[in-house]
């Protein structure tokens, strides 16, 4: 008897089909991998396992957990199983944790609300577990709060969360999307040790084909609603039967074809900067301290070029990008746009403030829910000495939209009313409609799936012909780096440990922990697509 069974499961609300007969198994053990795009159920295939369904979501089919239906137990019931018989591990570990509770009270909160064992015991528990998960006591005691961890250390407190009780079956969801690849490839091989180690069973939500290729015993891949195709995942990623996996396996292997960079004439200049923070003192009349976040460093920006930046989280890449926005004074060196200083007294330069624009991470949280699309792209307008109006303005808007594929009827539209992919079109609009020599795209495509990713990534290229873009383009997912960028700098420790023309640099890199990041990014395995 499979350890988690579902069978015929389908979902709908108000009459509009969620989930449409889905059915597989996972083995006690056996890690199992659930991959499509975005919108295609498998965040709801997790939560009806869980229990955690919207309201008037209307279930049916059969989801049985070690032999038991878990559709037919009442709330009551379903509390009793998630933490001891099933955990999850959510996506973004900030928004999963308490802020004002410390991590030994959140791990010992499911033994204490399970009756478990004692107060005592259970923070002994808690304890051992976090050391499980790599937190050990010396460095990680109990009394921590979560805005004193790294978002990698955030997520194992969220894994020792969920395996606090052991339970029989452990959800993953997206658990790593937001990680840099280093600290992936941790949390991976430890969710994979605690399989090991405890026998559980993982249901893995993904869309990432290459985790998938490395992490699971099988594949569900899902569209709409439905299973498309399932099997294990040498056979099939070898065959892939399904024209959608092909599709997928297409987009997660997808080249960008960038026009030539041009003849090299300096748009962007750093030279040696230095960013420091004051630390708190650490005792009552002791100096305080300073931590350099950015340490000297210095590079040039070409006009018409796209250069990329990687690393960890904590190397000093968003520290740095503030710098280059004028948006952080720098205690050391200088930052150049077209020759004036991107700082003046202290304060931004809008004269060269205008020249630059900022595409960031979260194409929902970087807009105002309450404006609508016409007024949300034209923001940097406030930069202009005359910024258009009338029929200019209307004009201005049009372009912008067209030039990233959306229509000028979208103008009237609200946020809420695009796709991911479609929010991240519009920011790019917005980064564009003055027309900024240089744009700055801070993780732009780290949120979305495959698919989605690839059209972005077309789309610069083909802004890159129309515009001639200047960009500075800051990830962590070296496979999109590699295809979008001319030249890479590698940032370690708030300095530029490595930098060259991309290929080169990937194909040989000189320093170790450029090496080191290469060898921790997922890639697919050569037999991947072989037959399709």
């Amino acid at each position: 008897m499979s350890l988690l069974q579902i069978d015929g499961l389908s979902l709908d609300i108000h009459k509009t089909a969620i989930l449409k007969d889905v059915s597989f198994g996972i083995e006690p053990g056996e890690i199992v991998a659930v991959t499509g795009e975005s919108g295609s159920g498998k965040s709801m295939t997790a939560l009806a396992v869980m229990g955690l369904l919207p309201e008037r979501m209307q279930a049916q089919g059969a989801i049985r957990l070690d032999g038991q239906d878990l559709l037919a137990l009442s709330e009551a019931q379903m509390c009793r199983m998630r933490g001891q018989m099933v955990g999850m591990v959510f996506q973004e570990p900030m928004t999963a944790l308490n802020p004002v509770k410390t991590i030994g009270d959140q791990v010992a909160e499911t033994i204490l609300i399970h009756k478990a064992m004692p107060r005592d015991e259970a923070y002994v528990r808690a304890r051992e577990v976090l050391d499980r998960v790599g937190l050990p006591a010396g460095r990680f005691p109990l009394s921590r709060y979560p805005h004193e961890l790294s978002g990698g250390q955030r997520q194992r407190v969220v894994i020792a969360m969920a395996i606090a009780l052991r339970p029989k079956l452990l959800i993953a969801d997206e658990p790593t999307t937001a990680l840099d690849v280093t600290t992936q490839a941790q949390i991976l091989e430890l969710l994979k040790g605690l399989v090991d180690d405890f026998g559980m069973g993982l249901l893995m939500i993904t869309h990432d084909l290459a985790v998938v290729a490395d992490m699971a015993d099988r594949i569900v891949v899902m569209r709409h609603g439905e299973v498309m195709e399932q099997g294990p995942t040498r056979a099939l990623l070898a065959e892939m039967k399904h024209p959608y996996t092909r599709a997928l396996f297409k987009a997660s292997t997808h080249k960008v074809d960038l026009p030539p960079a041009p003849a090299p004439a300096p748009l962007l200049q750093v030279r040696n900067v230095v960013r420091e923070y004051r630390l708190p003192r650490t005792k009552l009349f002791a100096p305080p301290g300073v931590f350099r976040a950015v340490k000297g460093v210095s590079f040039t920006l070409n006009r018409g070029e796209r250069l990329g930046l990687v690393g960890e989280s904590g190397c000093g890449k968003s520290t740095l990008t503030r710098a280059l926005l004028g948006l952080e004074e720098v205690q050391a060196g200088e930052i150049l746009l077209d020759g004036e200083p991107v700082l003046s007294g202290g304060r931004p330069n809008l004269k060269v403030r205008r020249k630059m624009q900022v595409v960031f991470q979260d194409p929902f949280g970087s807009f105002n829910p309450r404006h609508r699309v016409d007024r949300l792209i034209t923001e940097p307008f406030h930069l202009l000495d005359t910024p258009p109006t009338g029929k200019a303005r209307e004009n201005a808007i049009s372009e912008a939209l067209m030039a990233v594929g959306l229509r000028p009827a979208d103008a009237r539209k609200y946020i809420h009313e695009f796709s991911g992919g479609q929010r991240q079109r519009i920011a790019i609009a917005r980064a564009l409609i003055i027309r900024p020599e240089l744009i700055l795209f801070d993780e732009a495509v780290s949120a979305l799936d495959v698919s989605v990713r690839a059209q972005i990534l077309d789309l610069l290229a083909d802004l890159c012909r129309a515009y001639d873009l200047t960009y500075l383009f800051i990830s962590h997912d070296l496979s999109v780096v590699r295809t979008v960028t001319d030249r890479v700098m590698v940032m370690q420790a708030g300095e530029i440990v490595e930098q060259g023309v991309t290929q080169e640099v990937f194909d040989n890199p000189r320093h170790a922990y450029t090496r080191k990041l290469i060898a921790a990014a997922p890639v697919l395995p050569e037999f991947a697509g072989a037959k399709a």
